[in-house]
């Protein structure tokens, strides 16, 4: 049982950040139910989104008398309820805060959105690029003279969407354990992947970091930490920056720090990066790997999410993990005494509707007509 033992949340479906966190909780133990659309419930195997799984499904339709009731029924139970709509239609279906709040004073109401709650943009449609546009964090991610790089969505949608919105919950959380009292926590993804850059944000405010990408320590731009082509036309990422990591990635490539222009003048980090270059490209990416293996070189490998799971480190901690082709992240955190679960590993029982209904003292006819 996770640390989330015994917490119950309606998880209102949704896509990118909202199912990303249910997913989350699910894992560290709390009891999880996806309320989505009656067509949804019934989707099941290939067709049913991966980060929905190992979650019970309540297939409400919300526009429905019967269906709103279910879902009411479900808050009124619950003590954390997750959605991910724009501003104003939870409000529209009579399943906004206030009514929600005042059925259940003590429900953590989370808003998980892309703009926040108010604002100029708070209405309007966009992604997780769009986000990190806007509060300077995409313009920092790519190489000098290039375009800026998109992230994937790892730093809107899930580094300042999900993993903040469930900061937001297990707070409000800690704190209806003093007060009794439930609240809303409004997290937008353009304010938590803001806050993701408030190192380079006080590294640039003090001269460290220029506002030009690829230019700067940890962006490509100093060639002590950047990743290089093999021989093989493989990858090895290189992140030496304390002086003795530094010692200990020259001494590999077989070079002599004397023989060699200051590394921390920035003047010096084209003819550095050559010279680097140059080296690495004499061997293979596994050969580079067994030469720096049991070294403090900041040296590795970049494995493909095909090979990953075969890294000893990452098999031994269960970091990837394997279903046939499918590959699948381990639990995150850890904990030594109420360890969490994947519930989205093959072998983990997912829970079923009417035994989770049961547990939260739900009537089972939930969202029918009479119900």
């Amino acid at each position: 049982m996770g640390p989330l033992h015994g917490i119950r949340v309606v998880e209102f479906a949704g896509i990118g950040p909202g199912p990303m966190a249910a997913m989350l909780l699910a894992d560290l133990g709390a009891s999880v139910v996806r309320v989505d659309r009656p067509e949804a419930a019934a989707a099941t195997g290939p067709a049913r989104p991966h980060m929905s799984a190992g979650r019970p499904v309540a297939g409400l339709d919300l526009k429905s008398a019967a269906g709103l009731r279910g879902a009411r029924t479900l808050v009124a139970a619950a003590d954390v309820a997750l959605e991910g709509f724009r501003p104003g239609v939870m409000e529209r279906l009579g399943l906004g805060p206030q009514e929600c709040l005042a059925a259940n004073p003590r429900l953590v109401y989370a808003r998980m959105t892309g703009w926040g709650q108010d604002g100029p943009l708070a209405e309007r449609a966009g992604h997780d690029m769009n986000y990190i546009s806007l509060n300077g964090s995409l313009h920092s991610f790519g190489r000098a003279g290039g375009p800026p790089v998109p992230p994937a969505n790892l730093v809107g949608d899930f580094g300042g969407g999900a993993l903040f919105v469930v900061t937001g919950i297990l707070a409000a959380l800690v704190e209806r354990g003093r007060s009794g009292r439930g609240q809303v926590v409004d997290s937008a993804m353009v304010d938590g992947s803001a806050f993701l850059m408030s190192m380079i944000l006080d590294d640039r405010a003090r001269g460290a970091w220029r506002d030009e990408r690829g230019t700067n320590y940890l962006d490509t731009g100093a060639p002590w930490y950047d990743v290089y082509e093999c021989a093989d036309g493989r990858h090895v990422s290189v992140g030496c920056i304390e002086p003795r990591f530094y010692a200990a990635f020259l001494d590999g490539l077989g070079l002599s720090g004397a023989d060699l222009p200051d590394r921390m003048d920035p003047a010096n980090w084209p003819p550095l990066r050559e010279r680097f270059a140059a080296v690495l490209r004499t061997r293979t990416r596994d050969e580079w790997a067994e030469v720096f293996a049991g070294t403090d070189a900041c040296v590795q490998p970049v494995l493909s999410l095909a090979e990953a799971p075969d890294h000893p480190h990452i098999r031994a901690r269960g970091t990837l993990r394997r279903d046939g082709e499918r590959v699948y992240a381990g639990p995150a955190p850890r904990f030594g005494r109420t360890p969490g679960a994947v519930t989205r590993a093959p072998d983990f029982p997912e829970p079923r509707l009417s035994d989770v209904l049961a547990e939260w003292g739900v009537p089972g006819d939930l969202g029918r007509d009479g119900g």
